[in-house]
C-alpha cells in the first residue's frame, strides 16, 4: 500500500502544474483570444530593417488616418484608391511621395453596411475589395466588393461597377450579387475574367455559391467556358469549390494562373494555385485544429483533392497577397508576399510574409517582416513605382510605404 503522504503530495504537485482554465467566448465557442500585445500605435517616424536577402528596407507611414482599410488599387497617375471597412472609397495622392489623403470619401460608391469590431467573429466588412478593369485606360471601370443592405436588418454581398470621372464614381451600379453575406476579394485574370471569392454555407456544393471562387465575365454574366455551365446539379458560376475563408486573390504574372489563399480554423492557412474545376477540400480535409483544439479532420491532409502550395500551422491568418515584380527590390523578384492578421490566436502579432520558390513553383524558403509593428496586415500591393504598399487593419488604419533602405 501506497503511503498516504505520498498521495497527498502527488495530488498537491498535480493541482500546481494542472493546466490553466481559459477564458471561453460562449457565443462563437472559441478560446478569448488575450489582448497583451494589440493596439500598438505606429512610430512617428520612418522605420528601417535588415532583411534575410541582405536587403535593407525602409517603413515609410503614408497616412494613419483610415479607419480600417482593406485593399487598394493604383490608377494610372500613381495616386491610390483604398477602400474600408466602414463603407468608404478614398484616395491618396502621390503615395510614393508627399502623400495627401482626399479629405472626403470618393463620391458615386455604393451604400453599405457594417459592424462589429474588425477581427472579431461575425464581424461584418463594409467595403472589401477594390480592382481596375484590365481595359481601364478605355472604359475607366472601377469594380468594389462590399456588404449591401437589404430590406430591415438582411444584407448580402455584391460587386459594384462604376466609370472613374474627374475623381468620382459615375453611372455606379451592381454586376453581382450574392444570395448571401460573405467575405470576399476580386481580381482580374489572365483571361481578363473577374475571379471572385466567397465564404458561407456547403462549400463542397456545387449547386451553391459559397465556399468558392466564381468566374465572372467583366459585366457580372457567366463566362460560357466556365467548367460547370451545362451541367445539372452545379451553378455556372463557379470556378472552384472546397475553400473556407479567402482573403487574398493575386494573378501570378509569370503563369497566367490565379492564386488564392483562405485561412484555415486553428492552424491550416494556405496558399492554393486555382484550376478550373477543381475542389479542395474544406471542410472534409485541412491541416488545422478547431478552435476547441482536436483537428478539424484525423489524419490531416488533401488526399483526393488539390492540394496547396503553400500551408501555416500555426495559422498567421493570411490576408492580401501580390507577386512582387518590380525592380526596386532585386533580390526579391519574383517572391510573394502576403499580408498577416495575427500569429497563433494571438493579437498583436499580424506581419508581411514573403515567400520565395524555385522555378517549378515549390516553396524554398520564408521570411517575417514588420513583426515588431504589431499591426494587422489586411493587404499589400505592388505599386507602380515598384515599391510595396501594406495596409493596417486598425481603427487607426495606415498604409506604409516600403522602400529600399538608404
Amino acid at each position: 500500500m501506497k503511503n498516504p503522504r505520498s498521495l497527498v503530495l502527488i495530488v498537491a504537485a498535480t493541482a500546481a502544474f494542472a493546466q490553466q482554465k481559459v477564458q471561453w467566448d460562449s457565443k462563437f465557442n472559441i478560446p478569448v483570444a488575450p489582448t497583451g500585445l494589440a493596439h500598438r500605435p505606429l512610430p512617428d517616424h520612418p522605420v528601417m530593417y535588415d532583411t534575410a536577402e541582405g536587403q535593407n528596407i525602409r517603413v515609410v507611414v503614408v497616412t494613419k488616418a483610415l479607419e480600417y482599410p482593406t485593399s487598394a488599387a493604383f490608377l494610372p497617375d500613381g495616386s491610390m484608391l483604398v477602400t474600408t471597412r466602414t463603407g468608404q472609397l478614398r484616395l491618396i495622392h502621390n503615395p510614393s511621395g508627399s502623400a495627401m489623403l482626399d479629405p472626403k470619401p470618393v463620391a458615386g460608391a455604393p451604400v453599405s453596411v457594417w459592424g462589429g469590431q474588425s477581427g472579431d467573429p461575425g464581424a461584418v466588412h463594409g467595403y472589401m475589395d477594390v480592382a481596375l478593369d484590365p481595359k481601364f485606360a478605355e472604359n475607366h471601370f472601377v469594380y468594389v466588393t462590399y456588404t449591401k443592405p437589404l430590406d430591415g436588418e438582411k444584407k448580402t454581398t455584391a460587386v459594384a461597377r462604376g466609370r472613374w470621372d474627374k475623381g468620382a464614381l459615375a453611372d455606379t451600379k451592381d454586376i453581382f450579387v450574392l444570395p448571401e453575406a460573405s467575405t470576399s476579394r476580386i481580381a482580374f485574370g489572365s483571361d481578363g475574367k473577374l475571379y471572385l471569392s466567397t465564404t458561407g454555407k456547403d462549400p463542397q456544393d456545387a449547386n451553391t455559391l459559397g465556399g468558392k471562387v466564381l468566374r465572372l465575365s467583366a459585366d457580372g454574366s457567366v463566362p460560357s467556358d466556365n467548367p460547370f455551365v451545362g451541367q445539372a446539379g452545379h451553378r455556372a458560376e463557379v470556378y472552384t469549390l472546397g475553400h473556407r475563408s479567402a482573403l487574398g486573390l493575386a494573378l501570378n504574372p509569370l503563369t497566367g494562373e490565379m492564386w488564392q489563399n483562405e485561412n484555415g480554423p486553428n492552424g491550416g492557412d494556405e496558399i492554393n494555385i486555382l484550376k478550373p474545376g477543381r475542389n479542395y477540400g474544406w471542410p472534409l480535409v485541412s491541416y488545422g485544429r478547431t478552435y476547441q483544439g482536436p483537428w478539424q479532420v484525423s489524419p490531416p491532409g488533401h488526399v483526393g483533392f488539390e492540394p496547396p502550395v503553400v500551408i501555416w500551422v500555426p495559422a498567421i491568418a493570411v490576408s492580401g497577397m501580390t507577386f512582387y515584380t518590380g525592380d526596386k527590390f532585386p533580390k526579391w523578384k519574383g517572391d510573394v508576399f502576403v499580408g498577416s492578421l495575427r500569429t497563433g490566436e494571438i493579437p498583436g502579432t499580424g506581419h508581411l510574409e514573403r515567400i520565395l520558390f524555385n522555378d517549378k513553383w515549390e516553396e524554398l524558403r520564408r521570411e517575417a517582416l514588420l513583426r515588431d509593428l504589431r499591426q494587422r496586415i489586411r493587404d499589400v500591393r505592388q505599386g507602380p513605382d515598384g515599391l510595396l504598399y501594406a495596409l493596417t487593419d486598425e481603427k487607426e488604419g495606415a498604409v506604409l510605404r516600403i522602400e529600399p533602405g538608404q
